[in-house]
């Protein structure tokens, strides 16, 4: 049988959490489900504050708005990322501006940060690249510093951690994604942590259209007539996605753990293996394992290793792109670890329920092919 890239780990209670919903007569977003899966992430980050939202790259467009980025407005952006978090700095009117990162990590480098920085520049959004938590706390302290914003792109480091502290902690707010791929998924969704109370109801009231959800004026005694003093969004989660997230959250410190065996499961197979390179893992930093991605040495034909994995029934990609290199963005480039991480990143099955006997049959196969 093959062995996907990614699937999602999920069940029995996943299933009686969707009827429950269906049952209750509230599907809506901004719902009572929407307001558990709210008070569960406050918790896992230890911030006062979450907001819940149909994407990540919706969160990350509300958050990036909220703190003030407009037109005129740079935004350093950690290069290697999927696009979305160069496009919600876009919808805003400023300016992504990125920034190359470490070739260990994936993650933004700091190193580069303070030359970047321009008069034009308001803020900062680090990426937990792949599930690694990026250098937060010297990003925390650069940007007190200089007077930028901290957004942390969280959207593959839940359950993450970096020097005790839990992804979703750092700088003013934090995003994360429940995407399919992601280690707890609802299939689509995101969530908004922060410590900022304004920050907190200005992100929710522009994720529904501007004003008050309906299930907050049901609670009113009279009849409240919503007013539009703001252009908003319809960024609202489903309660059924929602109660998924609430079961899947619930789950996490199990489908972590398996991720994190899995994890070294492939270290030790692999270790040696010549023409690839194990993820490195840091003293100071917990991952999540969203993504495993073997790096491919520049002798070796990516492409072509691919192809015969995927022939043998083992599935593989890219890690994630390089942001300056897209069209989109026109191109400007600069950006030499993140470009050769983009092309030479291959990502291996990772999911919580892949089984040993799986994941030593891809440590057979990727040693197999790199040997022919």
């Amino acid at each position: 049988m093959p062995v996907p890239l990614s699937a999602p780990t999920v069940g029995e209670e996943e299933l009686a959490a969707v009827a429950e919903v269906l049952a209750s007569g509230w599907m809506a977003g901004q719902g009572p489900k929407g307001a558990e899966l709210e008070a569960g992430f406050a918790s896992l980050t230890g911030v006062a504050h979450a907001v819940a939202v149909n994407n990540c790259t919706a969160g990350l467009h509300l958050v990036i708005g909220a703190l003030g980025a407009g037109p005129g407005d740079d935004v350093l952006v950690a290069d290697y990322s999927f696009p979305a978090t160069g496009h919600a700095v876009a919808y805003c009117g400023a300016t992504p501006r990125f920034v190359d990162v470490r070739a260990d990590t994936g993650t933004i480098d700091v190193s580069l940060v303070e030359e970047a920085i321009t008069p034009a520049t308001v803020g900062i959004v680090a990426v937990d690249a792949l599930g690694i938590p990026a250098d937060l706390v010297q990003l925390e302290d650069l940007c007190a510093r200089r007077g930028l914003f901290l957004v942390e792109d969280a959207a593959c480091s839940a359950g993450g951690e970096l020097e005790g502290r839990p992804c979703g902690s750092f700088g003013d707010a934090a995003v994360f994604s429940l995407h399919a791929r992601k280690g707890i998924t609802s299939g689509e969704g995101g969530v908004v942590v922060t410590r900022d109370e304004k920050l907190a109801a200005t992100v929710r009231r522009r994720a529904c259209f501007g004003m008050a959800s309906a299930h907050e004026r049901q609670q009113q005694v009279d009849l409240p007539v919503p007013t539009f003093d703001e252009l908003g969004h319809n960024y609202k989660l489903s309660d059924v996605l929602a109660a998924i997230a609430v079961v899947q959250l619930g789950r996490l410190p199990g489908l972590l753990a398996a991720r994190r065996r899995l994890a070294d499961r492939y270290a030790e197979g692999l270790a040696g293996v010549t023409g690839i390179a194990t993820p490195v893992v840091l003293g100071d930093r917990l991952p999540t394992w969203q993504t495993y991605a073997l790096t491919v040495d520049e002798g070796v034909s990516r492409g072509a290793m691919a192809a015969e994995l995927r022939r043998r029934g083992i599935g593989c990609n890219i890690g994630t792109y390089a942001m300056s290199l897209q069209k989109v963005y026109g191109s400007p480039g600069g950006c030499p670890v993140s470009a050769s991480l983009a092309e030479r990143h291959l990502a291996i099955p990772m999911y919580s329920h892949l089984t040993d006997a799986q994941a030593d049959r891809v440590i057979e196969q990727v040693t197999e092919v790199l040997s022919g």
